[in-house]
């Protein structure tokens, strides 16, 4: 019998743009399946002033609290306030500063937001980026040797929102879409430099996906082909044999998240360097 889910709140207190607090909260909460986190975040928060409107819709409604604040000051006043209230609150990233500290033996800068700088590493993400959105679902197929990753896959195999993730890596990834019986670009096979990927997933989760797509659809579309399992198959033997003939790669995204397709990608891009 599965147990009623409950809801708690999470708050996240950050002196810079709070994504590293919630990719901390969610992998967190997410080994919870019968309690889901009602997330209240917080950005910027470098002044008590703030800090004190913080604490008053705390007080509103009371929870776990996280916080990345290098600000020493501000923090214990966060401890001390959660203290008072008798509310659990952690600094994410003292534990891990600490580590850094004794083994480099230096203490840290203490530089608010010094992940987002400014730096060589942020405009290889951003020229990354650029790349990959005008080089979505086969846009440009003559730039493919300037790609790092090529994915290709039927509809519905997650190339978008992966190449997307994968830009923000700084990984300049291109995506082009299988279709039963149009061959693929000369200028793909071609290509020396980029990593090309197949995604495939099975016929039953590639038909879920697509249903749910079809059904913000306009009236009228005929959907009984694109969700078909059986023509969805044919797609993807159609899919499996371009990669084996080419020698590509093939990674299975049925059970995957973007993350864990992204991670895989980025394993055997490290493999073929």
């Amino acid at each position: 019998m599965n147990k009623p889910q409950s809801f708690f709140h999470l708050h996240l207190i950050s002196d810079a743009t709070g994504e590293t607090l919630l990719a901390a909260g969610r992998a967190a909460s997410a080994q919870y399946k019968d309690a889901r986190a009602i997330e209240h975040i917080y950005p910027l928060i470098r002044t008590e002033k703030q800090l004190m409107k913080v604490f008053e819709d705390i007080e509103e409604e009371p929870g776990i609290i996280l916080y990345t604040v290098v600000d020493q000051t501000l923090a214990r006043r966060i401890d001390e306030r959660c203290a008072s209230m008798g509310l659990p609150c952690v600094s994410v990233l003292e534990p891990v500063l600490a580590v850094f500290q004794s083994y480099l033996g230096a203490p840290a800068g203490r530089r608010v937001g010094a992940q987002h700088v400014l730096d060589a590493e942020y405009f290889r993400r951003i020229d990354a980026l650029n790349f990959t959105m005008e080089h979505d679902d086969g846009q440009l197929p003559a730039d493919m040797e300037e790609a790092d990753i090529v994915l290709i896959g039927i509809s519905r195999t997650s190339k978008t929102p992966t190449s997307i993730y994968l830009a923000n890596r700084g990984i300049k990834t291109a995506n082009i879409p299988i279709v039963l019986g149009v061959p693929i670009p000369e200028s793909l096979i071609a290509s020396h430099k980029p990593l090309v990927v197949g995604l495939v997933a099975t016929a039953e989760r590639i038909s879920q996906v697509r249903q749910n797509r079809v059904l913000g659809t306009t009236t009228g579309y005929d959907s009984a082909g694109y969700v078909d399992r059986a023509s969805i198959s044919e797609e993807l033997a159609y899919a499996r044999q371009i990669c084996t003939r080419h020698g590509w790669p093939m990674i299975d995204v049925s059970r995957r998240s973007i993350e864990e397709t992204a991670a895989a990608i980025v394993a055997l891009r490290n493999k073929s360097r």
